[in-house]
């Protein structure tokens, strides 16, 4: 199962390049599901280590629902809109709470290809600082950063959406970064599973 998560609280431009990427590779046979910040309640992380002592997070919020997706998942896409030249509050909210599932199980990601989606609004508006910071996650936490390779998708796909749905959709260089970023996904997810048994 493939897990993408949209770090918007819009369920907008995000959204829609999320949702083609899950079709992609649906039709490459993958399952996939999706978790969204839009109609999530997600609490902030206070970094009190109530998770370290407990193995689980002082907040019961649909983060519960996310541990579970994340823990049974065989790859992960984090898909977020760029606010202020990085990932969305949103988006970062969820990366700090994994420490929870960390904590209660380390190798829960390890191994696991991980893929990046960044929207922004200006075409240099900070999609790589904000891809950048997904690809840091993945790596810390042992899993696979994957992106679309040079020449066009080097660090995951981005899109320029002059902050309208129909922008992206008019983003053909974005969608040439994500075919190319699925594909590459797709073909590490098919690996992972004799790499994971080394972790």
């Amino acid at each position: 199962m493939i897990v993408g998560v949209s770090g918007s609280p819009r369920k907008g431009a995000t959204h829609h390049v999320l949702s083609l990427a899950l079709k992609m590779l649906e039709e490459r046979g993958f399952e996939t599901t999706s978790f969204s910040a839009h109609d999530s309640r997600i609490e902030l992380c206070r970094h009190c280590d109530f998770c370290r002592k407990s193995k689980r997070c002082v907040h019961e919020d649909d983060m519960i629902k996310l541990y579970e997706l994340l823990e049974a998942s065989k790859g992960v896409i984090l898909a977020t809109p760029v606010h202020n030249g990085g990932v969305s509050a949103h988006m970062k909210a969820m990366l700090e709470r994994t420490r929870a599932l960390l904590f209660r199980n380390p190798k829960a990601l390890a191994g696991k290809p991980g893929m990046g989606i960044a929207v922004g609004g200006d075409r240099n508006g900070g999609q790589d600082l904000a891809l950048l910071e997904i690809n840091a996650f993945f790596t810390m936490n042992r899993m696979i950063p994957v992106s679309g390779g040079s020449f066009g998708a080097n660090l995951g796909a981005a899109f320029w959406s002059r902050d309208t749905l129909e922008g992206v959709r008019n983003d053909g260089e974005g969608m040439r970064s994500l075919e190319m970023t699925v594909k590459r996904f797709a073909e590490w997810v098919e690996k992972a599973e004799r790499i994971r048994e080394s972790f």
